[in-house]
């Protein structure tokens, strides 16, 4: 699978809002996973956020949203490790991850061996025709004003759209293992 990470934390950079007006707090209230818009378009999305927010994950997530078809201008085919004429159609997802010790990850460099982790983990798999990238912004929110989270960008692509929806639902499946895989991502 290809996994790839950046920082993206200066000036007018986007951030995490840890408690925007439509949080759900997962971790207290799983069962809620299955009654967000996103989940019933893409159910596969539902189980990586219960792996993501289960007890014994080092993460939570604050956010989440699905993409059900990407335009040809928005992913690239040779990044996705797709064999010529494989990526017609595209779909993405992204979820905004932050550390259950204390919310965040609190140092720059933390961040990256996570990210380091990940994309590791990741491309041992052998899953073709998707992407992961992690992209660590600040938090904002009520959380220590120093933390650091991670937005997961996921995309997958396939001859069809209901192709390329599978191979999404297998990255975040691999995704949700590498990270819950590791336990020192806290």
């Amino acid at each position: 699978m290809e996994a790839d990470w950046e920082f993206e934390v200066g000036g007018d950079a986007p951030v995490i809002d840890a408690r925007w007006e439509g949080f759900v707090d997962l971790p207290r209230a799983p069962e809620m996973v299955w009654e967000l818009a996103e989940v019933r378009e893409l159910r596969a999305l539902g189980a990586a956020l219960e792996r993501l927010n289960a007890g014994d994950s080092p993460v939570w997530t604050s956010k989440c949203d699905f993409y059900p078809a990407l335009q040809a201008d928005e992913f690239d085919a040779d990044e996705m490790d797709a064999a010529p004429g494989s990526c017609t159609d595209a779909v993405g997802c992204y979820i905004d991850i932050l550390a259950k010790a204390g919310g965040g990850w609190s140092e720059p460099q933390v961040a990256e061996a996570v990210c380091r982790q990940v994309c590791g983990a990741l491309a041992r798999m052998e899953l073709r025709r998707c992407r992961v990238d992690l992209i660590v912004r600040r938090v904002a929110g009520e959380l220590d004003s120093a933390a650091l989270g991670i937005t997961a960008y996921l995309s997958a692509c396939g001859a069809n759209g209901a192709e390329a929806i599978d191979t999404l639902g297998a990255a975040l499946a691999a995704f949700a293992d590498a990270v819950c895989g590791n336990s020192t991502l806290q």
